[in-house]
């Protein structure tokens, strides 16, 4: 692939294909995760791409694509915002898009404070909600790291933290921060700003649940494994009451 300064791979999934996440879920996800939930249930993927991973969410319990097994998070009905920094990749996943009507795509740059609560308000203010019941962060972790340092994925987390009753992450390795570093180097482009002064290294998925856990009152559920491009798929849960206020303010 090329550079993609901010992960936003045109054909990703072609590399790192969704069945490949689906597989580690158990199945009936979120039925188990919400069992008596009576309402629509509201979900955020973060960092969607072109929408093929968690855009087969929106299946209900009865839709199997055409007889196929059912699909990992089948439950309650969801509602879900996906949301990419990229306007070309969110026209392509709402072209694509099998689920129209309980799938919603939106351009947003979700550190950008004015741009994420004009768009998370009026999504959640059409359902009369002040939070997610689900977020979905899919090998997004690394980019907003490189791009805003130590400090902006701290503000990262506890914003999805704010946000999400539950928070399914799967954060990049180390690895991959320096293979990210060299496709720049390759292409001849300027380095990531943040890439040489970031002091939160080594093991991401025990640096991402340490800031979860010890910073953002979240609680670590579940380890579903770790996919064949070796990222673990980390569940998270709210362990107090998360607040509107959260992400309508300014950084």
């Amino acid at each position: 692939p090329g550079a993609a300064p901010y992960g936003n791979f045109p054909n990703y999934s072609r590399f790192h294909p969704p069945e490949e996440r689906l597989r580690l879920l158990p199945a009936g996800l979120l039925r188990s995760l919400f069992p008596t939930e009576p309402r629509p249930l509201l979900g955020l993927d973060v960092g969607c791409n072109s929408g093929v991973t968690w855009g087969l969410c929106g299946r209900r319990d009865g839709d199997r694509g055409g007889g196929g097994p059912p699909h990992p998070a089948a439950g309650p009905d969801l509602q879900l915002l996906c949301c990419d920094i990229d306007p070309a990749l969110v026209a392509r996943a709402r072209q694509g898009s099998p689920f129209p009507t309980s799938i919603s795509f939106a351009t947003l740059d979700i550190m950008e404070p004015s741009a994420r609560a004009a768009l998370l308000g009026s999504y959640l203010s059409r359902f009369g909600r002040s939070g997610f019941d689900i977020g979905f962060c899919m090998s997004l972790t690394m980019w907003i790291h490189l791009h805003h340092g130590d400090g902006g994925l701290r503000r990262f987390l506890a914003l999805l933290a704010s946000l999400c009753s539950f928070l399914l992450v799967e954060p990049q390795p180390w690895k991959c921060y320096r293979a990210a570093a060299r496709r720049l180097r390759r292409l001849g482009r300027r380095d990531f700003d943040h890439f040489s002064s970031l002091g939160i290294q080594g093991d991401m998925a025990r640096e991402v649940t340490q800031i979860l856990t010890r910073d953002c009152s979240m609680q670590l559920v579940a380890c579903f494994g770790s996919t064949s491009w070796d990222r673990r798929l980390l569940l998270f849960k709210a362990s107090r009451q998360r607040g509107r206020e959260a992400w309508e303010q300014e950084e």
